[in-house]
C-alpha cells in the first residue's frame, strides 16, 4: 500500500495546496492543446500559464508525454507533490483520451447516509474541498436523483478557484420536482436526464435545466456516458450517490473510483457501493490503489482498469505500516 501525505495537506489554507492548485488548473486547461501537439514537452509555470521550455531545461515543473499525459518534475519530497500525484491523472484526460471518476464518502461501516438520508456531512472539510477541486478539473459532474433529493446540492466550485462543470442530474424515473437549486440557481449549465417516456411533447426545460430523454432501462448510465462524450466531455466526475456510482461501476464505465472513509460509525443506513455478489473472493474486483490522507478521512484512489492480487501478503509486504 502506497500512503501519500501523512499530513493534513487538504486544508483549503494549506501552503502546499495554495502553491499546487494554480499549476493543476493550468495543466487541466493545457491538456487538449498538448495532446494535439503530439510531442513531449517540458513546462514551467509563469503566473497562471504554463510556458514551454527547452528539452534540457532544469526549471521544468511539469512534463507532457504523448499517450500518458502530465508527469510531475518537482523534486521528491516537495510539499506540492502529493496534490499533483492525486489530480494529474484527471488533468491529463482529454476528449480523445477520456476519463470517468466515481466518488463516494462513507463511514467506517460502509454507509453514505442514515436511513433518513442525512449525509451532511459523513466526511470532513478536507474531502469537501477535494470534491470542489474535482469539479473544477472536470467537464461534467453527474449525480443521481437520490443525492439531489437528500442534499439539494449546487455542484459548483465555490470553495476553490476554477470553472464550474456541466451539472448532470440522472433521474430516469423523473421523481424530482423543479424546485431544487440545480434547476433554479442558474449558476452553471445543467442537464436533466430522464426516460423519454416521462417527457411531454416539446418539453425541453425543467426550470433552467435542459431536459434530455433517454431510452432508460439497464443501459441508462451507458446512455448518459455516450451523451456526455458526444458533447465533448472528456472528464466526467460521478459524485454520487451510491446507486448511481454503483451503476457506473457495474457497467464498467469508471476509470477510477475514489472512496473517502470517515472515522464514524452509522450502524445502518444507505449503503455505499453495491454490486452483483461473487461466490469466490478470487473473482472480486481488486483494483490497483493509492491512499491519501484528508484530515481525519482516508481516500482510496482506485484504478479500475488495473487489477492487483492483494488477497495474501507477500514477503515484501509489511504486515503493519503506521500512516498516522
Amino acid at each position: 500500500m502506497e500512503v501519500l501525505s501523512p499530513e493534513s495537506i487538504f486544508s483549503p489554507s494549506a501552503l502546499a495546496a495554495d502553491a499546487a492548485w494554480p499549476l493543476l488548473l493550468a495543466a487541466s486547461a493545457m491538456a487538449a492543446a498538448s495532446e494535439r501537439d503530439g510531442r513531449r514537452r517540458l513546462f514551467s509555470l509563469e503566473g497562471a500559464q504554463l510556458q514551454p521550455l527547452a528539452d534540457d531545461s532544469g526549471d521544468a515543473v511539469l512534463e507532457w508525454r504523448p499517450g500518458t499525459g502530465w508527469h510531475s518534475r518537482l523534486p521528491a519530497g516537495s510539499p506540492q507533490s502529493h496534490l499533483l500525484d492525486l489530480y494529474l491523472p484527471m488533468c491529463s484526460a482529454t476528449a480523445s483520451r477520456p476519463m470517468t471518476v466515481g466518488h463516494l464518502g462513507q463511514s467506517l461501516d460502509g454507509f453514505i447516509a442514515t436511513h433518513s438520508g442525512d449525509s451532511q456531512f459523513v466526511t470532513g472539510g478536507g474531502n469537501l474541498v477535494h470534491l470542489h477541486r474535482m469539479r473544477a478539473l472536470c467537464d461534467a459532474v453527474v449525480v443521481g436523483a437520490g443525492t439531489v433529493a437528500a442534499d439539494d446540492p449546487q455542484l459548483t466550485t465555490r470553495h476553490v478557484a476554477g470553472p464550474h462543470p456541466l451539472r448532470v442530474v440522472f433521474d430516469p424515473g423523473r421523481r424530482l420536482a423543479p424546485t431544487f437549486k440545480l434547476f433554479t440557481d442558474g449558476a452553471a449549465p445543467t442537464l436533466y436526464v430522464c426516460e423519454q417516456s416521462r417527457l411531454t411533447a416539446g418539453e425541453d426545460l425543467i426550470g433552467d435545466a435542459t431536459v434530455v430523454g433517454i431510452a432508460g432501462g439497464p443501459g441508462g448510465v451507458a446512455e448518459v456516458a455516450a451523451l456526455l462524450r458526444a458533447r465533448g466531455c472528456g472528464r466526467v466526475f460521478v459524485e454520487g450517490g451510491g446507486v448511481t456510482v454503483s451503476a457506473f461501476l457495474e457497467a464498467n464505465l469508471l476509470d477510477r473510483l475514489q472512496i473517502a472513509i470517515a472515522p464514524v460509525l452509522i450502524g445502518d443506513g444507505r449503503p455505499a457501493i453495491r454490486l452483483a455478489p461473487q461466490a469466490r473472493l478470487r473473482d472480486c474486483l481488486r483494483p490497483g490503489y493509492r491512499v491519501f490522507r484528508m484530515g481525519g478521512d482516508v481516500l482510496f484512489d482506485c484504478e479500475m482498469n488495473s487489477q492487483t492480487n492483494t488477497a495474501h501478503a507477500t514477503d515484501s509486504t509489511p504486515a503493519v505500516t503506521r500512516v498516522i
